[in-house]
């Protein structure tokens, strides 16, 4: 267990203090059970097997500050620790899915916005939303494995594409479902990006410029993240 949140007892910047680095980390998680994955502190490159730097590829969008804590416990002032990007819109085969998109902002009391947290197996979302995404999804989805990819569209025309090695979870030999729960109506937080929505894709958290970096699956690049290579 380790802290990865963004203020000062966090490791990220406990390590930035005592070894003179940028306040940044990389996590990278893999979908393979018996295998590895990797968390990078400090500057790239973030070099995977057969030699591809991942840097290179990463798209950024900024990380905000929810300014209510989200913790089950906290002092009355005190800020969120975890990390929250700013979702503008969701789109389904590149067609957007009607949503409330107030629940898509923070708002004064700390409610809504979207977050990520390798915490929840499975992402989080808010009933309607919840509803709207599925629907959406059934209604372009084919006979067979193929299924639509999923777009978490951000700010600057920025998106995060879902593909189906991140958005289905396999149950059994013949069973796939989707790996998206309903979190109830009135939950904390409208979006919570679960472990398996991240797996195989690079997350770089740069808190000095407050930014997130990521890949999407690297799958498309012939890697996963079991496949880190520290010695390049």
């Amino acid at each position: 267990m380790a802290g990865l949140g963004r203020f000062k007892v966090g490791l990220p910047t406990q390590f930035a203090y005592a070894f003179s680095f940028n306040r940044k980390f990389a996590i990278c998680l893999t979908s393979a059970a018996k295998s590895n994955g990797v968390i990078f502190f400090g500057d790239s490159p973030y070099v995977f097997l057969p030699g591809i730097d991942v840097s290179k590829s990463l798209k950024y969008t900024k990380l905000i500050l929810n300014p209510v804590s989200t913790a089950a416990i906290y002092f009355e002032g005190d800020a969120s620790s975890d990390y929250f990007i700013e979702v503008k819109s969701i789109k389904v085969n590149e067609k957007v899915v009607p949503i409330n998109t107030n629940l898509l902002a923070i708002d004064q009391d700390g409610n809504g916005g979207t977050s990520i947290s390798t915490l929840k197996p499975y992402t989080v979302l808010e009933t309607s939303i919840y509803k709207a995404v599925v629907n959406a999804f059934i209604g372009s989805t084919r006979v067979g494995p193929g299924v639509p990819a999923i777009d978490l569209v951000l700010s600057k025309g920025v998106y995060w594409r879902v593909f189906g090695a991140n958005s289905m979870v396999q149950v059994s030999k013949d069973v796939l479902c989707l790996g998206f729960v309903n979190g109830g109506v009135r939950p904390r937080t409208s979006i919570v990006i679960g472990g398996n929505q991240i797996e195989d894709n690079l997350l770089q958290f740069d808190l000095a410029n407050k930014r997130l970096g990521f890949s999407s699956s690297l799958l498309f690049q012939q890697t996963t993240c079991a496949n880190f290579n520290f010695t390049s």
